[in-house]
C-alpha cells in the first residue's frame, strides 16, 4: 500500500478546491494499492504565524505532523492567486521541514487561463528547496468552470484532466515506491 496526503491548499470562502479534490480521491479509490489521506488546510487551524524553533509546536502542527510523516508521496491541490499560491499552503508548508524529505510531490492546479501553472512552478521551486521530489507530470485546469457537464456533475467525461490525473497517478506511484523503498535502506541526510 501507498499512502497518498492530498492537501487542499486553498482556505477562502467559495473555493473550488474541494471539488478538485473529490475528484482526485474518487479516481484514485480506484487503485487498490492507495491509501488517502485528505488534509484540508481550511479545516487544520494551523496558525498564520511561525514560532521560534525553541518555542513548543502549537497543537495543530503535532496533529498534522504525523498525518504527513506517515505519507509516502503528496498531491497538492492549489488554485492560483495573483500569479501564485496561496499564504496559508506556504505557511502550511513551512511549519514542516523533515515530513517531506525525499517524498514525491505532485499538482493539481486551478486559475484562469493559466490553470495555475504560475502556482506550480513556485511549488515546484519550494518543495525541492525541502528536499521533496516534484515530479514531472501533473494536472493544470484552465478555465475549469468551462468544464461542468449538463448535468452539473464536473469534469466533463471527455475533459483531458482525466488522462491527465491517470498519467499523473501512475508516475507518483512509481516515484512513492522508489523513494519509500530507497529512504528504507538508506536513511536520507540532507
Amino acid at each position: 500500500m501507498l499512502r497518498f496526503a492530498v492537501i487542499i491548499g486553498s482556505t477562502r470562502i467559495g473555493r473550488f478546491g474541494p471539488t478538485v479534490a473529490d475528484w482526485l480521491v474518487s479516481r484514485a479509490r480506484r487503485r487498490a494499492e492507495l491509501e488517502l489521506d485528505v488534509i484540508d488546510l481550511a479545516e487544520t487551524g494551523l496558525p498564520a504565524t511561525l514560532c521560534d524553533q525553541d518555542d513548543p509546536l502549537p497543537r495543530p502542527v503535532r496533529l498534522l505532523a504525523p498525518r504527513l510523516a506517515a505519507a509516502d508521496a503528496f498531491v497538492v491541490v492549489t488554485p492560483e492567486y495573483n500569479r501564485s499560491f496561496p499564504a496559508p499552503l506556504k505557511t502550511a508548508i513551512d511549519w514542516f521541514y523533515t515530513e517531506w524529505h525525499a517524498k514525491p510531490v505532485a499538482f493539481i492546479s486551478y486559475g484562469r487561463e493559466s490553470g495555475g501553472r504560475h502556482a506550480t512552478e513556485q511549488l515546484r521551486q519550494v518543495f525541492t528547496e525541502l528536499h521533496a521530489v516534484p515530479i514531472r507530470d501533473g494536472v493544470s485546469l484552465p478555465s475549469y468552470w468551462q468544464l461542468f457537464a449538463a448535468d452539473g456533475s464536473w469534469p466533463k467525461p471527455t475533459a483531458a484532466c482525466n488522462s491527465e490525473l491517470k498519467t499523473t497517478l501512475d508516475q507518483l506511484s512509481w516515484w512513492a515506491h522508489a523513494l519509500r523503498d530507497a529512504r528504507a535502506k538508506r536513511p536520507y541526510l540532507p
